[in-house]
């Protein structure tokens, strides 16, 4: 009996063992599969084909820009994402507006003291053009008036007390130092443009200054007049954010504005101080200004690439997560070493490259994410963010129902990756968003260590924003653990030997693809929380943009 016994005992006690083995592990979160299923050599494969000198740098309405969204579109097929663009393809059309100005017949001239000055294109000025009309003119005089900033909500004017009605205005290209977000939209010529229209001014010069050659020196704005501006068209067929008021505008190079103003009262240099310090200056110039304008106009277009991934709950399938990552480049232009094509391998194969990956990892999982997700690729980001600006207007999905904005953009993938800019987070739920899937990734948060650069403006999540959609471009940060490696030094030394040049191409050196994994982790994992969440994003109470943006939905 004593031996039965036992043997039951252990018997059971094998059997309990054995449950306990056998037993259903601790439930894991389905997003670690997702994100470690994200691939180095597919992000480099894909980059490898976008960036290929076949696709002649991808520029936007170019045969080689229409491949590489073929490309895209065959991807996402592949992946079984359902097409989301126009009448059932991948391919929303995107009509655009090819403006180039007609060098011999386009003049600017000062009048002083009752003598003429000529100013030569390309040498003292240029001119982006008219959108609507092939010949243009004006006359008047001529106002500074420091950034042409109106912003009452930090009661900042730059037009209190002075009348602009018919006169032509004159400005930097900077904003006050407002917190970095805002500083950055109120230097978006778009807002300076739309607010010089709305205090009547007929004419606008922007000034060069140190700061604006910094980011976008006079002689770069030369050479890319060897690509057309572009605008995109309304339903009516009307330039976006066009102001027929405004009958001519130009740029001075940086010794044409240390000239400009003379005899004013106001050195060059006092004037340029009070921009680098965010004080505002405003005061007449002695002197009338004639703009001329002819352009050459042709009606063209693109495609932003647009697809779906429709979501598992009944109810959140209805609303959508959009992202974003600018396909286009800048195609062919002057040659520089040699190299006439503008490849765009990080900015931006590589964000294109990061959303197929993330795409695929979403794509796979089973259950799907509670909310749908549109995956788009928009063409003419470097020609002024078009492609976007486009979709959020005309988005392919009932606007009300896109909840957020992830935008991936230039992911610089150069150095180990410790910490995340995460532009735009701050001003709604989006921060939280951002702090869960950075902790859950071990990854820092940074603020914006750059201000002067308004990257807040200058991608395409600001398209949302200003559609009232909650947005966030998350930037690789620039920590470092290691006092050999210095992140700032490596952006600094690729921004001036490589960004918009030829040499951003798949031959530079210290392209790390598992950092780059890194960086897609944190972006699908964003996006993973936000379509999860039974809560759509908000934005803050009291917060500009949301103020500013969503109440005119």
């Amino acid at each position: 009996m004593l031996k039965l016994f036992n043997h039951l005992v252990c018997s059971a006690l094998a059997l309990a063992l054995a449950l306990l083995a056998g037993a259903a592990p601790a439930a894991t979160d389905p997003s670690d599969a997702a994100m470690e299923s994200i691939r180095p050599e597919a992000i480099r494969a894909h980059m490898n084909f976008l960036a290929d000198d076949l696709l002649e740098g991808r520029g936007a309405s170019s045969r080689g820009y229409e491949i590489s969204a073929k490309y895209m579109a065959t991807e996402f097929e592949s992946m079984g994402l359902t097409p989301a663009g126009d009448a059932g393809t991948y391919l929303q059309n995107v009509p655009l507006r090819s403006v180039r100005p007609d060098e011999q017949n386009t003049t600017l001239s000062l009048i002083r003291s009752g003598k003429v000055e000529t100013m030569v294109f390309r040498k003292d000025f240029l001119t982006p053009g008219d959108p609507a009309r092939k010949e243009s003119s004006v006359e008047g005089s001529v106002i500074y008036v420091g950034f042409g900033v109106t912003a009452p909500e930090q009661n900042y004017d730059d037009y209190k007390g002075i009348d602009v009605k018919g006169k032509i205005v004159a400005m930097v290209s900077e904003a006050p130092n407002f917190e970095s977000s805002l500083k950055a939209h109120y230097s978006s010529f778009e807002q300076k443009i739309a607010n010089a229209a709305a205090h009547g001014a007929v004419g606008l010069i922007v000034v060069d200054d140190p700061i604006l050659e910094g980011l976008y020196p006079f002689k770069e704005q030369v050479r890319d007049l060897s690509r057309p501006g572009l605008r995109w068209l309304t339903k009516e067929g009307v330039p976006n954010d066009y102001f027929p008021q405004l009958r001519g505008g130009a740029i001075l190079s940086l010794d044409a504005s240390k000239q400009f103003f003379a005899g004013s009262g106001h050195t060059p240099e006092e004037v340029f101080q009070a921009a680098k310090e965010g004080k505002p200056l405003t005061f007449p110039l002695p002197l009338t200004a004639k703009i001329h304008t002819q352009v050459k106009l042709e009606d063209v277009g693109s495609h932003n690439v647009v697809a779906k991934l429709e979501g598992s709950d009944p109810a959140l399938k209805n609303e959508y997560l959009v992202y974003s990552a600018h396909l286009d480049h800048l195609g062919i232009g002057e040659p520089v070493k040699g190299d006439a094509i503008y490849n765009g391998a990080l900015d931006n194969a590589s964000g294109c490259a990061i959303l197929l990956e993330v795409a695929r990892a979403f794509a796979q999982m089973n259950p799907r994410p509670k909310r749908s997700i549109l995956f788009v690729a928009v063409t003419g980001e470097e020609a002024g963010l078009l492609g976007s600006d486009y979709f959020a207007h005309y988005p392919t999905a009932d606007k009300n129902a896109i909840v957020a904005n992830v935008n991936m953009d230039e992911d610089q993938m150069l150095w180990p990756l410790l910490d995340i800019i995460p532009f735009g987070a701050e001003h709604s739920t989006l921060s939280g968003v951002v702090k869960r899937a950075a902790e859950r990734l071990h990854l820092a948060l940074s603020p914006d260590p750059m201000p002067e650069q308004v990257i807040f403006i200058r991608s395409d999540q600001y398209s949302f924003v200003k559609q009232g959609i909650p947005a966030v471009y998350p930037s690789p940060g620039i920590k470092s653990n290691d006092p050999k490696i210095d992140p700032v030094a490596i952006f600094k030394e690729w921004e001036e030997t490589r960004y918009h040049q030829p040499q951003d191409d798949m031959q530079q050196p210290n392209l790390d693809f598992n950092q780059a994994v890194k960086y897609a982790q944190f972006a699908y994992l964003c996006g993973w929380l936000i379509a999860q969440d039974p809560q759509r994003p908000t934005w803050n109470a009291h917060d500009f943009f949301g103020d500013h943006y969503a109440k005119k939905m």
